[in-house]
């Protein structure tokens, strides 16, 4: 990758040839020493120079490289940790990591599989014997050189006798290849903390996928504590060796040279069967990983709606039936420095955006501004039970007169008083949710929202939209929902409101069917083109269907999308328009839908580079290509587009031109936004850390401190923040909602 406009030509004296990527806490250049030896050198981003505590960790990575400059990892080669931008410079490795070489090639078998287990084992063995504790061994941290697999990145190692640090709000790692002890206890991580990340990089090589692969990754970090590992793929003579190296508790896994001596001994080819006869799983891509990976089988629960209050009615109805779990394809999830998905996990709150207040209507903003607090209203912080209390999600919520309306996960939906967070009524699901479904919408009289199937009832639908009176909470009518609008859209939006009625996909994926809200009636249905699927997107009070052939969606890799206008009293479909491009759609501006282009790099998503406005009436399509590729999560506000990167620098962008029209860094990191109101943006982390900007120039008005321990660096998601008048309402991660007034947030530190 040729090096970028901005970057510099050298650092420390070494000239740098190209960029080799970047990740949340640096950029890695190639470089050449003055002999001509090729060197990785891996350049802090600027944000964190600041920061004293990740000046200590990275002081940390370079004396835990420096340790274990062996056979198996990167030797360093010069390093400059106090310099006003810290930098290390380690030996250049030839080579695809594991997860570029199994997304490209698929799961490794026979010899091959032999040789990488021994080498990874044997490079564990090299860093526990001189006290280091790695802590991040996944796919992307293993180079697969010439010479054999070597081990990279000790960002987050530590010495065995050292004091872990901890920073509040993170979770540092990536679940599906963490230890439980690193999720339960992270001061008691030892070194077969590693020896369980070896038999989850073991498993992932032999199948394609982790052992606890999730759609979540509080569904896989609860997986790692919990549930068995999914090793029915993996030949039979390594899955014994693997499991061992995967039991819960670190005194029963082998030490890195028992590992190798139990490597050793296994046969010359391992062979692609296991002892069903079954090959090697389904590769995948972990960049844009498409899970389906099933969880062990949990206690069965019945969803109930459980009152809160009782000044408001009760509401001791049950939602209705168990309904087994739905696994579907989102994009995923990332934390710390693990390189994010673009796109994916936004909920329609509003018929007039993706997620609430992304529109291009400024006198929603301007309301707010002029908006008071709810009467009564004084500061709160609640935590919403859901269905599946063992698997906490986040929730998205929406405001209306004096009530909050709330759901995701296990959360079908939830009443809450918008002026001290009591709940009215609760309404829950059964399930495993599915990352990024949140609530569907509101009407005057009617919340809708989504209930997922329990895993012991195969016989009810998959999953379904539910709808629920306002009031009390009882079930009104439901029914079951397809699942493709985030392979068609790379947006979790099976299903909108707009105005009275709610639009949603049928099961079986071929057509559109609107129903009254509240009574359920169907006003009517509109079939799919003949060989694709769609997803709704609504462009103010307009809908329009985004469509693709079935062949790109089973591909996951829509490229040509066609917009057809839908009439909202008929259903019936307008004319095509074609768009080029793989596009996102994120918010209209000017009565224009706005889509953003995907900029991939190989097959991965690296960012968006340019912009496509559609006008459904006139047909009319037009493309504006950036300057440059910007990385994050998008969102878009009064006719602005913003983009929110994972180290939290945030970027304003006009749409039609590209034109950015500022920059910003925040201490947010994984952001998701905007929200418009109270003159400010809002943008949110999982950890509830909230910043506000001037939409004017970006400048930061105030910040404030995390609330509960979340996932960091985390893209794709849709806006956490509501506002109720002047009150600002943040959703953070285990179901935690809190609230404050907008002239009077939470002093920081």
């Amino acid at each position: 990758m040729s090096l970028r406009a901005g970057d510099p030509a050298e650092i420390g004296g070494y000239p740098l040839e190209a960029r080799l990527g970047s990740g949340g806490m640096g950029t890695v250049f190639l470089a050449r020493t003055s002999s001509g030896r090729r060197v990785a050198i891996k350049l802090i981003h600027p944000q964190f120079a600041a920061d004293d505590e990740f000046r200590i960790r990275f002081r940390q990575e370079v004396a835990a490289a420096r340790q274990v400059s062996g056979a198996f990892t990167a030797a360093v080669v010069d390093a400059a940790p106090e310099a006003e931008q810290p930098w290390m410079a380690t030996t250049y490795i030839q080579g695809h990591t594991l997860a570029r070489r199994i997304g490209m090639k698929g799961p490794l078998s026979g010899a091959e599989l032999r040789r990488l287990a021994i080498g990874l084992a044997e490079a564990l063995r090299d860093i526990h014997r001189v006290g280091v504790v790695h802590r991040d061994l996944k796919p992307s941290n293993v180079v697969l050189s010439p010479e054999g697999p070597r081990v990279i990145d000790f960002g987050i190692s530590r010495a065995v006798d050292q004091q872990t640090l901890t920073i509040t709000g993170r979770v540092i790692g990536t679940p599906p290849f963490m230890s439980p002890e690193q999720l339960q206890a992270p001061r008691d991580v030892g070194p077969r903390s590693d020896v369980f990340s070896l038999g989850t990089l073991l498993a992932y090589s032999a199948t394609g996928h982790g052992p606890f692969d999730a759609e979540s990754p509080y569904l896989a970090a609860y997986q790692v504590v919990h549930s068995e590992p999914s090793l029915e793929d993996v030949p039979a003579a390594l899955r014994t060796v693997v499991e061992s190296c995967l039991a819960k508790e670190p005194n029963g896994r082998p030490s890195a040279d028992e590992l190798l001596v139990l490597l050793r001994d296994l046969p010359a080819d391992l062979g692609q069967i296991d002892a069903r006869g079954v090959g090697a799983g389904r590769t995948r891509d972990m960049v844009t990983e498409h899970h389906f990976a099933t969880p062990a089988t949990p206690a069965p629960a019945t969803p109930t709606i459980t009152p809160a209050a009782p000044d408001t009615g009760s509401a001791d109805t049950s939602i209705g039936r168990r309904l087994r779990r739905r696994w579907r394809p989102v994009f995923a999830a990332a934390v710390a420095v693990t390189v994010a998905a673009i796109g994916g996990g936004v909920a329609a709150l509003t018929a007039g955006g993706f997620g609430r207040n992304s529109g291009g209507d400024k006198g929603n903003s301007l309301a707010v501004q002029r908006a008071a607090l709810p009467d009564g209203f004084k500061p709160w912080h609640e935590t919403v039970p859901g269905g599946r209390e063992d698997i906490p999600d986040e929730l998205r919520c929406l405001a209306h007169g004096d009530a909050l309306f709330c759901g995701g996960g296990s959360v079908v939906a939830t009443r809450i008083r918008a002026r001290d967070g009591s709940r009215v009524w609760t309404a829950k699901s059964p399930g495993v949710p599915v990352n990024g479904m949140h609530l569907v919408g509101a009407t005057d009289d009617t919340v809708l929202g989504y209930r997922f199937a329990a895993q012991n009832a195969p016989q009810d639908p998959p999953s379904e939209v539910v709808a629920l009176d306002a009031k009390t909470g009882r079930e009104l009518w439901s029914v079951p929902s397809g699942a493709q609008s985030t392979a068609v859209t790379g947006r979790t939006q099976d299903a909108i409101v707009t105005g009275s009625v709610v639009v949603t996909v049928d099961a079986s994926n071929s057509r559109f069917e609107a129903r009254n809200a509240h009574s359920g009636q169907v006003t009517w249905t509109s079939s799919f083109p003949a060989g694709t699927q769609c997803a709704p997107v609504p462009v103010g009070p307009q809908l329009v269907a985004m469509c693709a052939t079935n062949a790109e969606v089973n591909a996951f890799a829509v490229r040509h999308p066609t917009l057809y206008p839908v009439d909202r009293a008929s259903g019936a479909l307008g004319r095509s328009i074609e768009v080029n491009g793989r596009t996102v759609p994120v918010g209209v501006a000017n009565g224009r839908l706005v889509l953003l282009q995907v900029h991939m790099e190989g097959t991965d998503p690296a960012g968006y580079n340019g912009a496509t406005r559609v006008d459904p009436a006139s047909r009319k399509v037009t493309y504006s290509r950036w300057a440059k590729t910007y990385a994050g999560t998008p969102g878009m506000a009064d006719g602005t587009v913003y983009v929110s990167g994972q180290t939290g620098l945030v970027t304003a962008l006009d749409p039609a031109t590209g034109r950015k029209k500022w920059s910003r860094q925040t201490g947010v990191e994984g952001a998701a936004g905007p929200v418009a109101g109270a003159g400010a943006l809002y943008f949110s982390s999982a950890t509830g850390r909230v910043v506000a900007l001037s939409p004017d120039d970006g400048k930061p008005l105030w910040t404030t401190d995390p609330q509960v321990d979340g996932l960091t660096g985390q893209q794709g998601a849709s806006p956490r923040v509501t506002l109720a008048g002047r009150a600002v309402i943040v959703a953070a991660a285990k179901n935690t909602l809190f609230a404050f007034d907008a002239q009077k947030p939470p002093k920081s530190g």
